[in-house]
């Protein structure tokens, strides 16, 4: 079984994997759904936005790997973490598929997320970083997809049947909690803006209402109060799930090490 590796966490490091971890985990969960979607179409979408996301994890984590200077690559970033190591916010690593969550809840967090990444994205445009504005460019137009499939089923299941409405509402309640944490500042946040990196958790929370008011509208979903509750994922401090989705993530990995297709 391979080891673990140590990084040499900077501020940047730090900021960069909270993007890139985020991308990456939120991919695994979507992939479960291959197989199992509620229809065939539904079935390729979100194994595509899974692809999507996993290819902005992979040219941020080989991008993080550079600027880390320790000789890990991007497979070695993405399987080889301890689960404190991984920064990925704890929204995206809650189960899709059970423990009373379904298909509302992936389009819910695929609009969540989707909201997020994209004023993030536009921001990145402008870093200081040129690797890292040349990532966003192209991350953007994929998330405005994204964005628009996502909000298309949320008002479709919303402002659908009794049961899908029943549903929706009932994932709103699930994931709103979990939202707090997408705009918590921290130090690493400050410097990131400081050092003209990229924009503060912060600053992207209005664009993220903006987005999401008038897909709440449409889908007859009332806006719930903020909550007193802040998940830490990104500070690597993870819900009892992340556990063993690393196992099953990181498993081929650990047990033959710099294998290859």
């Amino acid at each position: 079984m391979t080891a673990s590796i140590a990084l040499t966490l900077t501020a940047d490091l730090r900021y960069l994997l909270r993007i890139a971890d985020t991308g990456l985990v939120h991919a695994q969960r979507l992939a479960e759904w291959c197989g199992h979607a509620p229809v065939l179409e539904e079935d390729i979408a979100l194994a595509n936005l899974g692809l999507d996301l996993l290819g902005q994890a992979r040219a941020l984590l080989a991008h993080a790997a550079k600027l880390e200077g320790s000789g890990h690559d991007e497979d070695a970033l993405a399987f080889l973490r301890d689960e404190r190591d991984y920064f990925n916010f704890t929204l995206v690593e809650l189960p899709l598929r059970r423990g009373g969550a379904d298909f509302a809840d992936t389009q819910l967090r695929c609009l969540f997320v989707a909201a997020w990444l994209l004023p993030l994205w536009q921001g990145l445009g402008t870093s200081r970083d040129r690797d890292l504005a040349a990532i966003a460019g192209k991350a953007a137009k994929e998330t405005r997809y994204h964005l628009a499939h996502a909000a298309d089923w949320v008002v479709r299941l919303g402002d659908g049947s009794d049961e899908s409405m029943r549903r929706m509402r009932a994932a709103l309640a699930r994931a709103w909690p979990y939202g707090a944490e997408l705009f918590d500042d921290d130090e690493v946040d400050a410097a990131a803006a400081e050092s003209g990196l990229g924009p503060r958790a912060s600053a992207l929370r209005e664009p993220w209402l903006q987005t999401l008011r008038p897909v709440f509208a449409d889908a007859q979903l009332t806006m719930p109060a903020a909550s007193a509750f802040t998940s830490r994922g990104k500070r690597g401090v993870h819900s009892e799930h992340m556990g063993p989705l690393l196992a099953e993530m990181q498993s081929l990995q650990r047990a033959f090490p710099g294998g290859v297709w």
